[in-house]
């Protein structure tokens, strides 16, 4: 069986999670990718291991992560099951429901019925009494949003999850769910949502000044935009790149001209701080006060290794952030 590193607490850092008492590390590792039936097996121990290994306690889920559906959690589950259980108590471990699952009226959105019954399955897939985090996946524009708060609440006073959290809110409806989270006493700690140099939406949308008015965490997903936001592509599509094996996120038509040379210039900056082009870029999150951590994907051991170096990002001055701006906006 496996047993961790003694040392993986000595260089990881944690931040506090807005004003809680939960503390979570600056790298997290997301399973949004490689953990699905389409995977292998023995590679995604090894992940799982090299982030335990070096202090990433939290591991990211949502219900129909994989491909397919649910095989996210089944795979993860099965890790746990067979060599992380020991270490439950120093694990975070966080799920999410909000878009498709299942097929009829009751697998997406945000409906009471869908996301109580949603957790239940995902515990019973990943061999869990509790998640440590449960989040409401994306905004429903239906559902009142006292019912998707309610639910929410229920899923903390029936000890399924410890905490919950909110993906892909804007600042407007963040500030109207934190409210009606506040009446019911339910201890919402957290905001996911996409962000990098290369979207800034959560700028643009009011989402990171109203998490820093709440005093709420906020750990950000896709930080380096899919894998542009390294040295990736700077000569080419690399054959075994997420491009060339998936396509669905990443698409080479993403790759234009313009969005190149701004690779290139980042990367180029990077060079000048000593750091490679990835480090720069998660340091500059991290360099946010309102950002609590950032969430990676890796396909290889090494890229988490790689990541966690981003904790030790140089300061940035204010001309490099100017540049960095100038240059992605």
């Amino acid at each position: 069986m496996y047993t961790p590193a003694k040392e993986r607490y000595e260089t990881m850092e944690y931040n506090r999670c807005g004003e809680s008492g939960l503390m979570l590390p600056k790298v997290s590792l997301g399973l949004w990718h490689n953990f699905g039936d389409t995977s292998d097996y023995e590679n995604m121990k090894q992940l799982c291991f090299t982030a335990f290994d070096n202090g990433i306690t939290q591991f990211d889920l949502a219900n129909n992560y994989g491909p397919a559906y649910g095989s996210a959690e089944r795979n993860f589950g099965k890790i746990l099951k067979e060599e992380l259980m020991p270490y439950r108590d120093e694990l975070i471990i966080t799920t999410k429901a909000g878009y498709d699952m299942w097929e009829g009226p009751y697998g997406n959105w945000g409906s009471r019925k869908y996301l109580l019954a949603s957790l239940d399955q995902s515990l019973k897939r990943m061999g869990l009494e509790y998640v440590d985090i449960f989040y409401h996946h994306r905004m429903d524009p239906e559902t009142p949003l006292e019912e998707t708060m309610g639910a929410l609440a229920t899923a903390v006073q029936q000890g399924k999850a410890l905490y919950v959290g909110l993906s892909n809110y804007d600042g407007k409806t963040l500030s109207q769910a934190a409210a009606i989270l506040k009446d019911l006493k339910c201890p919402f700690v957290i905001n996911q949502n996409r962000y990098s140099i290369f979207d800034r939406t959560v700028e643009e949308n009011g989402l990171k000044r109203t998490t820093g008015i709440l005093k709420k965490g906020l750990i950000t997903f896709s930080p380096l935009a899919q894998g542009q936001l390294t040295d990736r592509y700077l000569n080419g599509i690399p054959e075994d790149s997420r491009i060339r094996k998936d396509g669905r996120f990443l698409k080479e038509s993403a790759l234009t001209p313009e969005r190149l040379d701004q690779i290139r210039r980042l990367n180029d900056l990077a060079v000048q701080r000593g750091e490679k082009l990835a480090d720069m870029a998660l340091g500059w999150l991290l360099n946010h006060e309102e950002v609590t951590g950032v969430l990676i994907g890796a396909s290889k051991p090494q890229q988490i290794l790689d990541n966690v170096k981003a904790i030790h990002c140089a300061p940035f001055t204010e001309e490099e952030l100017r540049l960095i701006d100038e240059i992605s906006k």
